[in-house]
């Protein structure tokens, strides 16, 4: 098991989340069974009011939803929610994915790697 650990504002100019993302749903498809856990201004991923800049090639935000309907399982900074990204105090797309520190640090002590970006 691989639990990613996302801090990044999404639309930051660099291309951090792209790739975090990316190597997320690469090992999903080659088998591995992968966390996502998302925190700070990376909570911005999972808020429906995120939407892609022009200046952006991929909907981020969009690909995190697609990859958690196809069984990544994704977990957000519940404390987050109310204290980080630009969109502070919107609610995440899925109710059930605001999670705790507790969960997080229970999917580190499961997994094989962790990985933050």
């Amino acid at each position: 098991m691989t639990t990613l650990i996302l801090n990044h504002q999404p639309y930051d100019g660099t291309d951090v989340s792209w790739n975090a993302l990316r190597l997320a749903q690469t090992l999903f498809t080659n088998g591995e069974d992968v966390n996502i856990f998302l925190m700070n201004d990376a909570v911005d991923l999972a808020r429906s009011k995120t939407l892609k800049p022009d200046s952006y090639d991929y909907d981020l935000a969009e690909m995190l939803q697609t990859m958690y309907k196809d069984g990544i399982s994704l977990q957000v900074c519940g404390t987050c929610n109310a204290r980080c990204g630009i969109f502070k105090n919107e609610p995440y797309f899925d109710k059930s994915i605001s999670s705790t520190m507790q969960k997080l640090s229970e999917w580190v002590i499961q997994s094989d790697k962790v990985l933050t970006f």
